[in-house]
């Protein structure tokens, strides 16, 4: 059975650490997108109040609840989200606001209606066609460097691979074995969506970055590993 916009449910996997002045708003955000969604949060050990705020405050908000231990980094609170998704298509939601739940709308044309042939969309925020916010040249210059390699060696045509915003049918994010902890995950699921030949989409979002001093959480060492990652699952994975 085809999906439609008012029979799907979305599942919206939330990845946080140390989150404590952004979630509550992302979560409002999420709820008042327009679509039935079911919100996973994953809190990866937090240390800054977020834990005790989703126990707390935040936990009537939210459908499944899931707690680390201890700091595993993105890609493991991930792998653990997708697992307990139940909806019919799942997303990657992070916890800060650089990202926008009203565009969950645009990503999910290429899966409904007439348009139904999408296993994957990713919301790319180079694709210009909405509010887009100067980011720094470096970040910038570095995702697209790293953009390029994956293309290279994959042979997609992507123009944004590092973009938080993927959305997949549920049956196909659950059947790739991911290993990854930290942000190894975007160039990992990129290269095996790559080998399972998924019909993959881009479609453009808007993007309001942070910097480090606001919280920003990857680095040059994430960059490095991100290039070992591409070579890795695209060759000998």
């Amino acid at each position: 059975m085809s999906l439609t916009k008012d029979s799907l449910v979305l599942s919206v996997i939330i990845p946080c650490y140390n989150e404590v002045d952004t979630l509550e708003t992302v979560l409002d955000k999420v709820r008042s997108c327009g679509l039935k969604t079911e919100i996973v949060v994953v809190d990866d050990g937090s240390t800054d109040g977020t834990r005790e705020l989703l126990k707390d405050k935040l936990k009537d908000k939210i459908d499944i609840l899931l707690f680390h231990k201890r700091n595993c980094g993105k890609g493991a609170a991930l792998r653990h989200g997708f697992q307990a998704a139940t909806g019919d298509l799942v997303i990657v939601q992070d916890a800060d606001l650089e990202y926008d739940p009203n565009e969950f709308n645009k990503l999910i044309e290429p899966f409904i209606n007439g348009n139904a042939d999408a296993d994957v969309v990713y919301g790319s925020r180079y694709l210009r066609g909405n509010k887009f916010r100067v980011d720094g040249f470096y970040h910038e210059f570095g995702n697209k460097f790293l953009t390029m390699v994956s293309n290279i060696c994959s042979d997609l045509s992507l123009t944004d691979m590092e973009t938080c915003y993927k959305m997949f049918k549920r049956e196909v994010i659950q059947s790739i074995k991911l290993k990854e902890n930290r942000f190894g995950f975007e160039p990992e699921v990129t290269a095996k969506i790559a080998k399972k030949k998924c019909r993959i989409y881009e479609i453009p979002i808007s993007y309001h970055p942070r910097t480090f001093e606001q919280g920003k959480k990857i680095g040059w060492k994430d960059a490095v590993r991100a290039i070992y990652c591409i070579i890795r699952y695209n060759f000998f994975s």
